[in-house]
């Protein structure tokens, strides 16, 4: 700072700064002074090469990446914008060492100086492998390459799905191969196998062929996929062992096999797929079995299908000639039977010449009693029976006289229940239409009434109410009709028990 500003050593002791004439350090800002920083740390630094280790590595929600460089002695912050990190054929991740190539630069709001990172590689195959190693480990800890998640291949598939180059040998190959074992339909989702893009495409054909509809839709879903490429060096490779394309092999519903590069070559797609061939030629033998093979063991287990089937008849025939033996003869089951027969025969004729001669001599016994003066007296002895039970006029008109006598009682009884008996005695029946009347209340609240006496029916009011209905004369219970005299009842012989029983009533 000019001795001009400092307040304490100005001999006339001001405690504001002026400018004087002749001084040719002018008061700078600080913004002016961050823009003469910047312009001179990139005219001198504009294009640099840094190898050091990734720290502090952060991807911001815009895409753009934050990360710092170090080594054993210093650090520098560095920053990748969004386009440039999408273009990156790696993912970074903290401890991994790298060349960066870009700018240096100053961020003015900070009073800090930085690394524009154009470009970013592996520092060397070391850096490359650590990188897998890294990647490997985080993904075996989440389980996508434990054996249970592993499933079996199809016997015979009917749909083969591969993704791969369409103009690579590694189609072709898989191809001739499939021909040469089996001819099977084969679906090519075509990819690009090196590349930046390389790893994203191969993700979405796996996960688009696993999307496909089972069943009804316009392409069949494959029943097995292989996942093939040629051979290459471990960059050439590199987009097999990408996370997207790790998780969408292990995320994939289809049985799937991994094909990528030669016997040697190891990516962490292998890890991840159901089986691992060390070769798409390999893939293609694995997927499907040899035909005339197959057709040749087909024949085989007819042929022993066969054998086995006579073989059962043969044992059994064996088995049932064995036990023929053991049976016993039909002459020797029947020969106890023939004989039981012949002794049967003969009794029956024996018993029934015995059974003919004692009816004979049943009926000679039957016909012997038999004769008329038997007869004569059986019908005399029957007829002084008939006389004794002969029916007498007492016996029924005793029964008729307690008859009449139940049903004169019950018709005094009848008499005292009449209801027009105790209108002779002064005595009224007061109704109101069908309904009689027993209360004031009642009559008061009907307003019209029939007042019955003995000798008829006379309609009163009391003041309200609607019209009486018409009188209803009460019948008394008739008196029973006598019997008349049965007309053809003769002087002489068995009298009428119904008109005698009468005439003694009366």
């Amino acid at each position: 700072m000019s001795p001009d500003y400092n307040a304490a050593t100005d001999a006339s002791g001001r405690l504001l700064a002026e400018e004087r004439s002749g001084d040719n350090a002018p008061a700078l800002s600080v913004s002016e002074l961050s823009a003469v920083l910047k312009r001179m740390v990139e005219d001198r630094f504009g294009h640099v090469r840094l190898r050091g280790e990734i720290s502090g590595y952060k991807r911001a929600a815009s895409g753009h990446v934050y990360l710092c460089l170090k080594d054993e002695n210093a650090v520098i912050d560095a920053v990748m914008w969004k386009g440039t990190a999408q273009r990156l054929a790696f993912q970074p991740q903290d401890g991994i060492e790298v060349i960066a190539t870009g700018k240096i630069t100053t961020y003015p709001g900070r009073s800090k100086y930085q690394m524009v990172v154009e470009r970013m590689e592996l520092a060397g195959e070391g850096a490359l492998m650590q990188l897998l190693e890294r990647l490997k480990k985080q993904l075996a800890a989440e389980g996508l390459f434990d054996r249970e998640r592993k499933k079996p291949l199809p016997v015979l598939p009917r749909t083969i799905g591969v993704v791969t180059s369409p103009t690579g040998a590694v189609i072709r190959d898989i191809l001739h191969r499939l021909e040469d074992r089996c001819p099977t339909h084969v679906l090519l989702w075509p990819v690009l196998v090196q590349g930046e893009s390389a790893a994203a495409q191969v993700a979405a054909a796996v996960r688009g062929f696993s999307a496909l509809p089972e069943s009804g839709g316009p392409v069949p879903r494959p029943d097995l996929v292989i996942v093939a490429r040629g051979g290459g060096s471990i960059e050439d490779l590199w987009a097999f062992n990408e996370e997207a394309v790790v998780r969408a092999v292990a995320e994939c519903t289809i049985p799937i096999i991994s094909a990528v590069g030669h016997e040697t070559d190891t990516t962490l797609c292998d890890y991840a797929a159901d089986v691992r061939a060390p070769t798409p030629t390999a893939a293609a033998e694995m997927a499907v079995p040899v035909r005339v093979d197959l057709m040749a063991g087909l024949t085989e287990l007819g042929l022993r299908v066969g054998r086995c089937a006579r073989r059962a008849v043969e044992l059994r025939r064996e088995r049932l000639a064995m036990t023929a033996r053991l049976l016993p003869t039909p002459e020797n089951l029947l020969s106890t039977q023939r004989q039981r027969v012949d002794d049967l025969g003969e009794r029956l004729g024996r018993g029934l010449r015995h059974r003919v001669t004692m009816a004979w001599r049943t009926l000679s016994d039957a016909g012997a009693a038999l004769r008329p003066g038997l007869l004569r007296q059986r019908l005399g002895q029957n007829r002084m029976r008939l006389d004794g039970v002969r029916l007498r006029p007492d016996l029924v008109t005793r029964g008729i006289a307690q008859r009449r006598e139940r049903l004169e009682a019950t018709w005094r009884l009848a008499l005292s229940l009449d209801p027009r008996r105790p209108l002779s005695k002064g005595f009224a029946l007061v109704t109101a239409g069908d309904r009689v009347l027993t209360s004031a209340d009642a009559a008061r609240a009907a307003g019209h009434m029939t007042l019955t006496f003995h000798d008829g029916a006379l309609a009163v009011s009391t003041g309200n109410g609607v019209e009486p209905a018409p009188a209803k004369g009460l019948s008394s219970p008739a008196k029973p009709a006598r019997r008349a005299p049965r007309p053809d009842a003769g002087d002489k012989g068995q009298q009428d028990l119904f008109a005698a029983g009468e005439e003694r009533d009366e």
